[in-house]
């Protein structure tokens, strides 16, 4: 009967995206099927949910249709009877268990498999202070939908088990999408679980300029080695390293030189490392293929533009959160018409909230059209072919007259593909009036490309992501 199972799992593989296959789908084994009971067991409880959720229906359906039979599944979760079996062990050898045994270890040790350098805040040693992270950033304040699932599941199990498998994680996507949230939510989490872990959060240009900073003051202070103290400052201090846009490395030869370095002393030492950038590692213009190799070794996660259901969902928690009363039929106006990010839509529900609060009125639909109706005016719609090849040519970090003109290597000919899907996405022209501002290009051509791009964001992970980061930015007012 497992073989059965096999078969069942291999019919869903070829729909499921090679990162989701490897991290959620193979580590579920299947311990043994009789009298129509399947047995399953998942290294942790993550692993377990996100199976019944998006993979366990089609294999059951799959494997009823070949066993001509109903099954119930159990399961059984490897962490719980690890942790079960050590709680035994302890009672066993006279060690305390349960609330005794968490009071008495909280020092980093907590999770075998990354062990820590050193047990600060412990010892009679300084305390560590909680870190410096924005307090509405939590991970039950994070709204999950299916644009964000992934990356919301891996920041999780990165926060339940700091440097044990997913070393560095690395989260990218367009602007204002919750990049930020996420990574800091990891950061909360941490805290709360090992208080006495040294949490650094920075953004990329703050390490930047930290570092020009201290290499540029070292000169002026005699006797004070600045640089030294940056060094531990990054390099020895932190348990938890969290860079928000990575980005900002890009063409600063120094400061990826000196990062490069930090990165080296942090992993080989298994501390965790959590990046957050605009791009895949492989996208990044201007940085060193030494560093973008070292983004990849962990796991990425992508976060997307969330849809409408993702985008009614946020605005109702974020009313709840300022004790807004919303409408559903204004949340989902509000939804409908504001569509590039988070931020933007967030700030569109305090604009309506402030509006109703002047006119000393409850929020209505009226009252959100009076309120948006500047704002929707002053949305891009009516982008021109220039500014999408502006964007798609700095992207891409490409030569524009290159773009419209007749090369044809890989290099040139893609970004040229999407600034054309773009431009017919995005502006009212025709085939051959877009052809003719890619020079002359026949509109047979465009047709084509615009297909191929249409089925590349069907069926390639990276490329749609990167087609809705460049249209974020075009929508940016």
């Amino acid at each position: 009967m497992n073989e059965l199972w096999t078969e069942a799992v291999r019919s869903i593989e070829p729909m499921v995206k090679p990162a989701h296959r490897d991290l959620w789908l193979r580590p579920i084994e299947c311990v043994g099927i009789s009298d129509g009971h399947i047995r399953l067991r998942a290294p942790d409880r993550y692993h377990k949910e996100w199976f019944e959720d998006n993979f366990l229906p089609p294999i059951l359906r799959d494997l009823e249709t070949r066993a001509q039979r109903t099954f119930t599944v159990v399961f059984e979760v490897t962490e719980d009877e690890s942790e079960a079996q050590s709680e035994k062990d302890k009672e066993a050898a006279g060690a305390p268990t349960g609330s005794a045994a968490l009071s008495s270890s909280s020092a980093p040790g907590a999770y075998p498999q990354a062990p820590r350098s050193r047990s600060r805040g412990s010892g009679g040693s300084t305390p560590v202070p909680p870190p410096n992270l924005v307090t509405r950033y939590t991970f039950d304040k994070f709204v999950v939908g299916p644009t964000n699932q992934f990356a919301h599941a891996a920041a999780r199990m990165v926060a339940e088990a700091p440097a044990s498998r997913w070393n560095p994680l690395f989260i990218y996507g367009g602007v204002g999408l919750g990049k930020t949230h996420l990574l800091q939510a990891i950061g909360h989490e941490i805290h709360c679980q090992h208080p006495d872990w040294v949490i650094t959060f920075v953004t990329c240009e703050g390490f930047v300029t930290d570092f020009i900073g201290s290499m540029m003051n070292q000169k002026r202070q005699s006797g004070t080695n600045l640089m030294e103290e940056f060094r531990t400052r990054y390099r020895e201090y932190p348990d938890v390293l969290l860079v928000d846009d990575i980005q900002f490395l890009s063409n600063k030869d120094s400061s990826q030189d000196e990062f490069f370095h930090t990165f080296n002393a942090l992993h080989y030492a298994h501390k965790q490392i959590v990046l957050t950038s605009d791009k895949l590692p492989a996208e990044l213009p201007g940085v060193e293929d030494r560093l973008r190799s070292r983004f990849t070794w962990g796991l990425i996660g992508e976060v997307e533009m969330p849809d409408l259901e993702t985008r009614v969902a946020i605005l109702k928690r974020k009313a709840e959160f300022e004790k807004v009363i919303l409408p559903d039929d204004v949340a989902l106006y509000v939804a409908a018409h504001v569509k590039t990010n988070v931020r933007e839509l967030e700030g569109a529900l305090l604009r309506i909230a402030a509006r109703a609060s002047f006119q000393s009125q409850p929020i209505t639909l009226d009252v959100a059209r009076d309120a948006l109706q500047k704002l929707l005016a002053n949305t891009p719609t009516g982008l021109t072919i220039e500014s999408i090849q502006r964007e798609v040519a700095a992207y891409f970090d490409i030569k524009l007259h290159d773009l419209k003109g007749p090369k044809r290597h890989r290099a040139v000919a893609h970004p040229r593909m999407i600034a054309m899907f773009l431009a017919r996405k995005l502006t009212s022209m025709s085939y051959p009036e877009i052809g003719s501002r890619f020079g002359g290009k026949d509109h047979s051509t465009v047709i084509s490309a615009v297909r191929k791009i249409e089925r590349l964001c069907a069926e390639e992970p990276t490329v749609r992501s990167v087609v809705n980061t460049i249209e974020t930015h075009l929508r940016q007012p």
